[in-house]
């Protein structure tokens, strides 16, 4: 109860109206854990006294992360059947357990319904777009609905099959009247409330200096699927016990391995996949998923599990997605436990913001693994790791220096499995970002920060040739 009152006491003090079915839910979870008390959160005010580090001297009080190719047993891997075989499942069971959770065995099947077909234009190109809806099975639990909306937009004037970007967030195509999906409060369809928003003051929104991702998608030849994750999930503790995770679990609170809302979003994103598999327009090879904030977030989580995508977009994704957990440098672990973010992660992952619990405490020290392993999971496939600066508003609050060592410490494994990394030869340690504006894009695994907001938008122009580079895919071979 006295850690219910702190964290009440805090929102209230932040302006923030604390849901109280969330509150009820986050204290389930604690008492199911053994939790008594949590340490609070770094403020992203600076003028907080508990404000976040943004001292790179005090940034890296656990230097030392888990070796990406060394066995539980202590044991080098070093050749890439080891990677499949025995590595990489240790990992995957890690963040399962510890950080992400598990999707359950008895998920209810999808059934398509195309809703709606239109032709309209983007740009110069004609595109034929469809409004889907993806019935999950609830025979179950009636009592719960859960209907997946997604919109696919194809280029009508490319000789099939196209690869796609599936996009996370509500977007909608000129003459096309399919409803965008609605954020409450979160500046926009597809940028998500971002990490730390609200800790700190709120950038205008960047006028865009090119064309949009969808309209540079047609131009190129691609298709694009926007898909609502709050169609999948609610983005929030009072929604855990609602959408695919309330469904599977028929109403009740969550178990601490239990699935949160990251990968809850990366199913829908699989299951929009499953679909796309069935479109003779659509190369299914070719499938990437990309999202901004929490929703690069989800990006990174989908492609680490799910092996068919081909290729990621991880736009300022910071604390819970490229960004190191061990560094102490604008959001921590301990935002990610407090009642606002932990939907997003398994019940487990509280035990890591504990200061007072039945096993003692644990920190991010504790952690099995870090995010350099979840960029890790994507190889050898096509990994892009996109920030903006501070100074339009992509907030220190998201590392991008402990996202650069994240994708630094992620190379091994990009070599061993025969393809090419950052390019980057010095240890993660040391390792230093790139100037604003240079890009790391020889590799399947790419870097680069752009001179934007808290967008990936800057980005599109060089992430799209990056990805026809490496997929083979000739945007004028394919137009007749």
């Amino acid at each position: 109860m006295r850690t219910v009152l702190l964290l009440v006491t805090a929102a209230v003090l932040f302006g923030q109206t604390p849901d109280p079915k969330t509150i009820a839910d986050h204290q389930n979870m604690m008492d199911q854990l053994g939790i008594k008390a949590l340490r609070p959160g770094p403020s992203g005010t600076e003028s907080a006294p508990n404000h976040a580090n943004y001292d790179e001297s005090l940034a890296n009080p656990y230097p030392n992360l888990p070796d990406v190719l060394t066995l539980k047993n202590g044991k080098k891997v070093t050749k890439a059947s080891d990677w499949w075989s025995k590595r990489r499942p240790e990992i995957v069971e890690d963040f399962e357990r510890e950080v992400l959770g598990r999707i359950p065995k008895n998920v209810p099947k999808v059934t398509w319904e195309i809703t709606k077909t239109a032709e309209a234009k983007v740009g110069d190109h004609p595109v034929i777009g469809k409004q889907l809806i993806g019935h999950v099975d609830n025979s179950s639990f009636p009592e719960i609905t859960v209907d997946m909306q997604m919109t696919l937009v194809l280029p009508a004037d490319v000789k099939g099959p196209v690869p796609v970007m599936i996009m996370f967030g509500g977007r909608t195509i000129p003459e096309i009247a399919f409803p965008a999906p609605q954020f409450p409060g979160r500046g926009g369809p597809g940028a998500g409330r971002g990490s730390g928003a609200g800790r700190g003051p709120a950038a205008a929104p960047p006028v865009p200096a090119e064309p949009p991702a969808l309209e540079q998608l047609i131009a190129d030849g691609w298709g694009m699927v926007t898909l609502n994750p709050n169609s999948v999930q609610l983005d929030s503790g009072a929604g855990l016990t609602k959408g695919i995770i309330g469904l599977v679990n028929k109403g009740q609170p969550r178990k601490p391995e239990d699935w949160g809302s990251l990968r809850a979003w990366g199913w829908g994103a699989s299951r929009a996949l499953d679909y796309l598999e069935t479109d003779k327009a659509v190369n299914a090879k070719q499938v990437g998923i990309e999202g901004v904030s929490r929703f690069g977030k989800a990006a990174l989580v989908t492609m680490a599990f799910d092996t068919r995508f081909a290729v990621v977009l991880i736009g300022s994704s910071g604390e819970g997605g490229a960004k190191l957990h061990r560094r102490n440098w604008g959001e921590a672990v301990e935002n990610l436990t407090g009642w606002g973010e932990y939907h997003w992660m398994a019940g487990n992952f509280l035990k890591y913001g504990a200061a007072e619990a039945s096993f003692g405490s644990k920190t991010a020290a504790d952690l099995p693994v870090d995010a350099h392993e979840l960029i890790a999971l994507c190889a050898p496939r096509l990994a892009f790791v996109s920030y903006g600066v501070p100074e339009k508003g992509d907030a220190k609050w998201l590392d991008h220096q402990g996202s650069f060592m994240a994708a630094v410490a992620a190379e091994p494994v990009y070599r061993l499995l025969g393809a090419k990394d950052l390019g980057v030869t010095e240890s993660y340690k040391t390792a230093k970002m790139p100037g604003v504006n240079v890009g790391l894009l020889d590799g399947q695994l790419a870097w680069r920060q752009h001179d934007g907001g808290h967008t990936d938008a800057p980005n599109w122009k060089y992430f799209i040739p990056w990805a026809d580079k490496f997929l083979h895919y000739n945007r004028e071979a394919a137009r007749p």
